[in-house]
């Protein structure tokens, strides 16, 4: 019988194996599901098919072998793929949830563009217009939809199990790791029990029925943004973005990554796009003019909204009552509900 090589040493060698075309590995990103060593001194790796791409599961298959036999002195490899489509109803195996007909990611490709805020006031305005809607703080790092919804001390109640009902505020169904956290607990985990929690309130929230979730994701696009992209059966990405250069050329790379995992874009969401003063009525559009619009036009999308900057927005946030609710007159208002009203059009027309 040939020496076993340990666990740790083929778990820190699949370690080293990156998943094509990305910068993280097959560990990290979580597809290696199970190590088991066998009676011969080989391996056994059971990984999660991520890909319908046959070349895409060969050159994984090669790179794991590789790395076992070649590099760590393993005797033989048996790979065998977990094809979650059986387990999940998807052959891409990504999650869909039964009862839910559209899901939407609103996302950015960096931080301090707003997205929150247009993910929450675009849930509520959805409500408004008499669309069941639910709202998924997919943000683990930076959950903010506890606070805006004013419900930071509200506890999701468990149906038995592991499920548990979404909390629910202003018409909204919410599930966000800030509910089991608090507010102020940081989130200190690696990428795998990201995915992990994500998963998770997806497949264990109790949604029931609904037209819309609302998936607000993290900021940037590396690799959990990719995988959290790749984990949800997604109808639409909208992309938040503001007007000046730097955010727009984040944008873009946000528009390529939703399109790399074949998800189609909405539009484009122009955040704090102007300023109105309220006593001269003079519009200043602080942060530039037009880059939303051109940005679309060079992606070959569309600007579904323009978004004005006013303090009120961000004091109705901070306060527990999104914009859309607590002034339903405010400008601000009236464009997230424009933006509701193209959305939910753009659903019935894929209807």
């Amino acid at each position: 019988m040939a020496r076993q090589v340990p666990n740790d040493a083929v778990i820190e060698a699949l370690g080293h194996v990156k998943y094509p075309g990305y910068a993280a590995d097959i560990v990290a990103l979580g597809i290696v599901e199970d190590v088991q060593p066998a009676q011969s001194g080989g391996y056994a790796i059971t990984i999660r098919q991520v890909s319908e791409r046959d070349e895409v599961i060969r050159e994984l298959a090669a790179k794991i072998h590789h790395a076992l036999t070649h590099d760590l002195g393993v005797p033989s490899v048996e790979l065998r793929v977990h094809r979650i489509e059986a387990e999940l109803g998807e052959k891409t195996g990504r999650v869909r949830l039964e009862g839910t007909k559209h899901i939407i990611a609103v996302g950015s490709g960096k931080g301090g563009v707003g997205k929150s805020t247009v993910a929450v006031n675009l849930a509520v305005a959805l409500a408004r217009l008499g669309l069941s809607v639910g709202l998924l703080d997919a943000d683990i790092y930076g959950p903010s939809v506890p606070m805006m919804f004013g419900a930071g001390e509200e506890r999701p109640k468990s149906a038995g199990g592991q499920n548990f009902f979404p909390i629910e505020k202003y018409g909204v169904k919410l599930i966000s790791i800030g509910f089991f956290l608090g507010e102020k607990a940081p989130v200190i985990w690696r990428g795998p029990m990201v995915m992990g929690a994500v998963r998770q309130f997806l497949k264990d929230t109790l949604w029931g029925s609904q037209d819309f979730l609302v998936v607000d994701l993290p900021p940037g696009t590396g690799d959990a943004q990719l995988t959290l992209a790749q984990q949800v059966s997604l109808d639409g990405a909208v992309i938040v973005t503001t007007p000046q250069d730097v955010a727009l050329l984040d944008a873009t790379r946000a528009v390529k990554m939703f399109r790399q995992v074949h998800c189609p874009i909405l539009g484009v969401v122009e955040n704090m796009s102007y300023f109105v003063c309220p006593d001269c009525g003079e519009r200043d559009e602080l942060f530039g003019h037009g880059g939303g619009e051109r940005m679309a036009a060079e992606e070959g999308t569309q600007l579904l909204a323009r978004i004005p900057i006013y303090p009120d927005v961000r004091q109705a946030g901070d306060d527990g009552m999104p914009i859309t609710i607590a002034n339903p007159e405010h400008p601000a208002s009236v464009a997230f509900m424009e933006l509701a009203r193209r959305i939910a059009n753009a659903a019935a027309v894929d209807d």
